[in-house]
């Protein structure tokens, strides 16, 4: 299938728009149809998708800018792959929204979406850029710019995805992984390796022994199981190292056993326990374990970057990852991949996305970067006032003026072990304060670099214009509970990252859509605290 490029659209005779009566034509022109046609479909850059053709001359594909129009509205009205294809057929906005009112026949079909998410995975996999990221991006740069939205100011966070995967007891789990790789050597010609473990090829088999097991018979059943496994290992190592279901049984017996005396057994919390990392269901190897806030999440995390201002709000980027993956390295990892800015810009995150490294990061970066909380306990306000040299090795001067004694660095912890003269410390009022301890010929004071950061970033929370980014930040919450509760971001019919990533951006696409309509249409509040924006800048 080769590329072409949809520039155009010839309005024809037949055009459906014609058979439409005054009063029609009037509603459709006020619908949301008019904005998407006039000021997104527009821009959607389809050069950028070319590399998924092929150069040699056969039959032209379905337009992409109309693919990617109709992804957009899918998740806008949600819908299923089948339903917008029907839609489209019948429903005049959405024709006119996507601009094939001249069309004879759509040229959308039941296979259009499916095989253009295919292109995008295997590109991804395969060359490791993520096309349909970039496209959600640029349009929605192109979004803030029609609602005037300059991008000096933005605020991030990010919500936990939900994997759609079922939980696993490691009963299940080791059952799955076994009959899963008997089934696939069974199903290619190797049934003489699973003599014996033929009942896992019966589907009523995962009843029989992980349902119908009764109290005694639990740890019997376990041992054959383990059992099963090492006789499977024994046969096939060495022979299957490329065969997926041979690769996630051996991951899950490293995750969940160790021999011990010769013999395979559970882990236990004294072998290590179980890490975050470990396979949760083979369905969705990807899928790591995390526990926030009290509840269990499998999936993965989704972190966001939001531009405001007076006109509202724009989410500029995304990334997906591992549930693992905290808000710190998140925020890094946005970083890394960010041009220098031209303008100052202002980057508002709570305590999570805290951190020394970060926030020489976001400098070189030409970002200043507010966290309107920290992690981890308060220091006394009075490290605020150390003075240090410029790497952070050495303590210049106390709080008061004092000159140290001594000072050792001690590279480990990144603490400096500060001395100073017995009766330097014993009369000064903030001796309490320092934690000074006295000896017969020096008074020891442990600080450090991070310490003292610590302690001026708390003392700045204090004043109004934190509150005020607070304020701002707080509106970006609206994002992971728009897209959990309209959009059911927890609920994709999809597995791995690769995937996940692309129906997020999907949902971002829609979700900024609706802003820019709600904009252009001049309905509502636009922005969470629209008169503080000229206060910050």
């Amino acid at each position: 299938m080769s590329f072409r490029k949809n520039d155009t659209q010839q309005i024809s005779f037949s055009d459906s728009l014609y058979g439409l009566t005054e009063r029609e034509k009037k509603a459709l022109e006020k619908s949301w149809a008019k904005v998407f046609a006039d000021e997104v479909f527009p821009s959607i850059n389809e050069d950028r998708f070319r590399v998924l053709y092929s150069e040699k001359d056969s039959r032209p594909n379905t337009p992409v800018n109309i693919i990617i129009g109709a992804l957009v509205l899918k998740e806008l009205f949600g819908l299923s792959d089948d339903g917008v294809v029907e839609t489209l057929m019948f429903d005049h906005r959405f024709q006119y929204a996507l601009h094939t009112t001249s069309f004879e026949e759509q040229p959308l079909s039941d296979k259009s979406l499916s095989r253009f998410r295919i292109r995008c995975y295997d590109y991804e996999s395969t060359h490791g850029v993520d096309l349909y990221h970039d496209c959600v991006k640029d349009l929605a740069e192109k979004t803030a710019k029609m609602m005037k939205i300059d991008g000096r100011i933005r605020r991030m966070d990010s919500m936990m995805l939900e994997a759609n995967i079922r939980k696993l007891s490691r009963m299940e789990l080791i059952y799955t992984c076994i009959a899963k790789l008997v089934r696939w050597l069974n199903k290619n010609g190797h049934a003489d390796l699973i003599h014996g473990m033929e009942h896992y090829c019966d589907p009523n088999d995962f009843n029989q022994v992980i349902y119908h097991a009764a109290g005694a018979e639990v740890d019997t059943r376990m041992d054959t199981l383990l059992s099963d496994a090492d006789s499977l290992l024994k046969s096939c190592q060495g022979k299957y190292e490329d065969i997926t279901e041979y690769q996630l049984f051996v991951r899950c017996l490293s995750d969940q056993t160790i021999v011990e005396n010769e013999k395979r057994r559970l882990k236990g919390k004294q072998d290590g326990g179980i890490n975050s990392d470990m396979l949760q269901n083979p369905s969705d190897p990807e899928a790591t374990f995390r526990k926030k806030a009290g509840k269990e999440h499998r999936g993965y995390v989704a972190n966001f970057e939001e531009s405001v201002g007076e006109n509202g709000s724009v989410v500029t980027d995304y990334a997906v990852e591992q549930n693992n993956t905290g808000d710190s390295v998140l925020l890094k990892n946005h970083l890394n991949q960010m041009d220098k800015q031209e303008e100052k810009v202002i980057m508002i995150a709570d305590g999570a996305y805290s951190g020394t490294e970060n926030q020489a990061l976001a400098e070189e970066k030409n970002v200043e970067l507010i966290t309107t909380d920290l992690t981890g306990k308060d220091v006394d306000p009075i490290f605020a006032d150390f003075e240090f040299n410029e790497d952070g090795t050495r303590v210049i001067a106390c709080p008061v003026g004092n000159q140290p004694k001594g000072c050792t660095y001690i590279k480990q912890s990144g603490m400096c072990r500060v001395s100073f003269f017995p009766d330097q410390c014993q009369s000064c009022p903030h001796r309490n304060e320092c934690q000074a301890k006295l000896h017969k010929r020096t008074a020891i004071v442990m600080v450090s670099l991070k310490k003292r950061d610590r302690a001026q970033h708390q003392k700045e929370m204090k004043n109004g214009k934190y509150k005020l980014y607070g304020k701002i930040r707080n509106g970006v919450e609206t994002v992971p509970s728009i897209l959990r509760n309209v959009y059911h971001a927890d609920r994709v019919r999809a597995r791995g990252t690769i995937r996940i990533s692309f129906f997020t951006g999907c949902k971002l696409a829609a979700l900024n859509f609706r802003k820019l309509f709600t904009y252009r249409k001049g309905l509502g509040r636009y922005a969470q605290n629209p008169l503080l924006v000229p206060q910050i800048t």
